[in-house]
């Protein structure tokens, strides 16, 4: 089991939930060491008195905040602790709201909740099941690491877990990144929308869904410590031109697709079923498909599309 991060209570209106926070997530990335090339001595960072001119231990070492070049004011754990926030003894649910209704770029790592003893069984399991009904999320405030922070709290399992959150005033604006003015036809949407159920995923399970850089990574490390040849790297594929005429393009990637799912078949892109439009829409879209879909056959006179699984 995880350590425990960190110990308090959910506060959910006037019902509070005893809780321990443990890491929702493992990294198994491979980490080295820095050494000096010359000699493989081990280089470390040491923490160094400036005053004194020598290495001081953890035990040593506290916080400070610099008021000016001068003046420097000490703040200690304890009086981090201790300050008058109730947030920083619990987490404090302030609101329930739609999943969908969250920007995912402030949803960050996540943590589980664990009840605290069987005191916390029942309120734990209240919330968690009032939860999972309710089809929404709490959004809660708690104080770590110096600071207030808003958090997301969803259920998984049989668990509560809770996503640290950046404050709205931390997402920049994504206006100035839009591209400029440009015309996207409904047959090109339609076939990125064909696309698009072709590499539909119920789970994600599969080789694509694998850290093939750390498997990489490893068999250097064991080609070198048993002295073998380095594995070959892969041939890398040539470069595609560019994408003059996206509806071959989208052909294309949709037969790639199905070939990967081991489907047979014609790839061909097909219409979904049309929509209503004016009779003056209906004839600007016929004469664009002319231009544009001079591949098409039998087939692509259908009524509805014939969907994989």
């Amino acid at each position: 089991m995880p350590r425990t991060i960190w110990s308090g209570a959910i506060s959910f209106g006037l019902v509070t939930v005893p809780i321990h926070v443990v890491s929702a997530t493992e990294d198994h990335s491979i980490r080295f060491h820095q050494y000096h090339l010359e000699d493989m001595g081990r280089v470390r960072v040491r923490k160094i008195c400036e005053l004194e001119d020598r290495e001081v231990t953890q035990g040593e070492i506290g916080k400070g905040y610099e008021l000016s070049k001068d003046t420097l004011i000490a703040v200690t754990d304890e009086e981090l602790r201790e300050m008058p926030l109730p947030t920083a003894k619990a987490i404090e649910i302030a609101a329930f709201v739609p999943a969908a209704s969250i920007d995912p770029l402030q949803v960050g790592d996540g943590y589980y909740l664990q009840a605290d003893g069987q005191v916390a069984a029942k309120p734990y399991k209240l919330l968690r099941m009032a939860l999972e009904r309710s089809a929404k999320v709490a959004i809660a405030k708690y104080a770590w690491s110096g600071r207030e922070r808003l958090g997301l709290l969803r259920v998984s399992d049989d668990a509560i877990v809770l996503h640290a959150m950046r404050w709205p005033d931390e997402i920049r604006s994504p206006q100035e990144l839009a591209p400029g003015v440009v015309e996207v036809s409904e047959d090109e949407i339609e076939g990125a929308q064909a696309l698009i159920d072709h590499m539909t995923r119920d789970t994600l399970e599969g080789s694509e869904f694998v850290d093939h850089y750390t498997d990489a990574l490893a068999e250097v490390i064991k080609a070198k410590r048993e002295g073998h040849a380095l594995p070959a790297a892969p041939e890398a594929a040539a470069p595609a031109g560019q994408v003059v005429d996206l509806m071959s393009a989208l052909e294309a990637s949709v037969k790639k697709a199905r070939a990967s799912r081991g489907e047979d078949g014609d790839a061909d892109v097909h219409e979904l079923p049309a929509k209503k439009t004016t009779a003056k829409k209906a004839a600007k879209k016929t004469a664009s498909k002319k231009t544009i879909t001079k591949k098409s056959t039998a087939k692509k006179t259908a009524a509805k599309p014939k969907r994989s699984a």
